[in-house]
């Protein structure tokens, strides 16, 4: 994973963390707001109706007429004893009739009583006007949006300052690898050469075998750190590959290795449809089943490999008699080794595992300890791709 990404990644996760923690508190401000915005619609439901009182108490009995007053948001009205509507603007049915200040999910109105007989035979004079949380909604979210902001920048920031020492060193330990594998390829190459030189001029001995078949097995861990190192960066095309000419070249490049174990390699190889796959992917595929095989398998043992159509779909197979997986769902793990005796690092079933999952390979394993494996891969119609 990229040192961004994986900063970015974090920070979100510490960010959400934080904002979750600071949601009580926000909370408990939203809750307050609400009650200090409610008190202080109270207090503009009591002077709207002192000045309602005090413009009644200015009527002169003696006119004809009397405006009673009016605003945009709120409304009143006039009501007796009984709470019937003497004159009333206010269209809600008000539910408590009680002196004082009341809310009703977003309906908010204040009972004054009045004195007996004094404003046109009324009792109670009521104000109303609808409660709105539009703006502590809107300053809650401003504040929210604001925290995250910050959190998530001074994350990253952190995270990356503190992670860079760690970038640096990994670096480092990255072009030592890089150079590493480099330099390990240039001998292991002289000696596959040197040795296939050997042979051709001499007569085959077992000693020069067991050579060859070694570097084989060295070259195939090269080639798994190799794949390692690069599949993040390099971008596998894909082609039609003829399955089964370039598993018998496969099958041809471990025969060496086999032989060292005295195992022998049986195969059944039908014709099958090109597969449209990268041919390094496919490679790491077939050369780590079947060099896990040999690993795993008892000496003076067989393995038997299979290639098949089936359904329009190709089917191969890898079957050995050793010693069985113990644990199948983790064998595909890094650094995952159920034999540590038998060598390697680990990492050949997880990059299967990726190319697999990948191409959209389907693979079932059977298993029975210290009985054997079988791997058999299906692959996909070329159609789905």
């Amino acid at each position: 994973m990229k040192d961004s990404t994986y900063s970015t990644k974090y920070a979100l996760i510490y960010t959400v963390l934080i904002a979750s923690i600071l949601l009580a508190p926000l909370f408990y401000y939203y809750t307050y707001m609400k009650h200090i915005h409610s008190i202080q619609n109270e207090l503009l439901l009591k002077e709207k109706s002192l000045l309602i009182v005090k413009a009644m108490q200015d009527f002169n009995q003696e006119d004809d007429f009397f405006e009673y007053p009016r605003y945009k948001t709120f409304k009143s009205g006039l009501y007796d004893e009984s709470f019937k509507p003497i004159f009333s603007l206010i269209e809600y049915n008000i539910k408590y009739f009680k002196d004082g200040y009341h809310v009703d999910n977003n309906n908010a109105y204040l009972i004054v009583k009045l004195p007996h007989r004094r404003y046109f035979g009324a009792k109670y004079l009521i104000m109303k006007n609808t409660l709105s949380f539009a703006a502590i909604y809107e300053k809650v979210l401003l504040i929210l949006f604001a925290i995250v902001i910050v959190i998530f920048t001074l994350s990253v920031f952190f995270l990356r300052n503190f992670a860079r020492p760690f970038q640096r060193m990994n670096k480092q330990l990255d072009n030592f690898i890089k150079d590493s594998m480099h330099e390990i390829n240039t001998p292991l190459s002289i000696i596959n050469v040197n040795i296939d030189l050997y042979n051709r001029k001499n007569e085959p001995n077992k000693y020069m075998q067991r050579m060859k078949a070694a570097a084989k097995v060295l070259s195939n861990i090269y080639n798994d750190m190799d794949y390692l190192i690069k599949h993040e960066r390099l971008e596998y095309t894909k082609e039609d590959i003829n399955i089964k000419e370039f598993l018998s070249e496969r099958i041809e490049y471990f025969s060496e290795v086999a032989k060292m174990k005295e195992i022998s390699i049986n195969t059944s190889l039908e014709e099958c449809d090109t597969i449209y796959m990268n041919e390094k992917q496919l490679q790491r595929v077939i050369d780590n089943t079947i060099s896990n095989a040999i690993k795993y398998s008892y000496e003076n043992s067989t393995i038997d490999i299979i290639l098949y159509m089936k359904d329009g779909r190709c089917h191969l197979g890898f079957e050995d008699y050793g010693v069985g997986i113990k644990q199948k769902d983790k064998i595909f793990s890094r650094y995952y080794r159920e034999d540590t005796s038998k060598g390697g690092f680990g990492i050949g079933l997880n990059i299967v595992k990726s190319i697999i999952k990948q191409n959209n390979i389907e693979l079932e394993i059977t298993s029975e300890y210290q009985e054997g494996t079988q791997f058999l891969y299906i692959f996909p119609q070329k159609s789905t791709n």
